[in-house]
């Protein structure tokens, strides 16, 4: 159970959003912001005097400097669960997935920031508790997860790699890792854990081996 929350039909209808590119929430994984834009403060004043629900979701990719971007189809609704204002009124906040969800519609709101209506129906199973892997090879993503980081000068905690549960390993490396904003909505849109971690070992050996490709030729 996520938060409390058991059925879809339990999640508000409506939600705020902050579209965010190249980053995204998984349920029951944890994401930090900081956050200091006027619009977002207030988004951020009303949900915590609410549900504390936010909709994490990205923009599609728009060129020019589109205040209001097309929203992709699907996010992921977090509620606050921690919360530090700064002495320069920024508001640091974790976001805790609870549940993916997709676009029904964007409403006309008069608030400074994006308002959905949200169909949460279609991920309902992220509200049934973490999911099990039990086919998960572990070394063999170790290594494509070794062979992706060790040429960017990039480190994880192995220990805990080795032994964190597989949907928490899988889950915060997709939030985590810097891929481009249509990856990381590939790994978002996965229908299960086991695709998501197809889709991320495929991304990992992909990007290693074009930075191999990329890399001093030998004289």
């Amino acid at each position: 159970m996520a938060q409390g929350y058991v059925k879809a039909v339990e999640l508000p209808q409506v939600i705020p959003v902050f579209p965010l590119p190249g980053s995204i929430l998984l349920a029951r994984g944890q994401l930090p912001l900081n956050v200091f834009e006027p619009r977002y403060l207030n988004m951020v004043d009303d949900a915590m005097a609410g549900d504390r629900i936010i909709g994490m979701i990205q923009p599609q990719a728009v060129t020019g400097r589109d205040p209001h971007p097309p929203l992709t189809r699907v996010g992921c609704a977090g509620r606050i669960t921690s919360f530090a204002e700064t002495s320069d009124g920024r508001y640091l906040i974790t976001l805790t997935g609870v549940c993916r969800y997709q676009v029904a519609s964007e409403i006309q709101v008069r608030t400074p920031y994006r308002q959905v209506r949200a169909d949460f129906l279609p991920f309902e199973r992220d509200l049934r508790g973490q999911e099990p892997y039990a086919g998960f090879d572990r070394p063999a993503f170790l290594d494509a997860l070794r062979a992706y980081l060790e040429p960017r000068g990039l480190n994880v905690d192995w220990d805990t790699a080795e032994a964190a549960p597989p949907e928490a390993l899988i889950n915060s490396l997709s939030m985590a890792l810097p891929f481009e904003p249509p990856e990381k909505q590939a790994l978002l849109e996965a229908s299960a854990l086991d695709a998501r971690a197809e889709a991320l070992t495929a991304l990992l050996r992909i990007d290693a081996a074009a930075s191999d490709d990329d890399g001093p030729a030998m004289q």
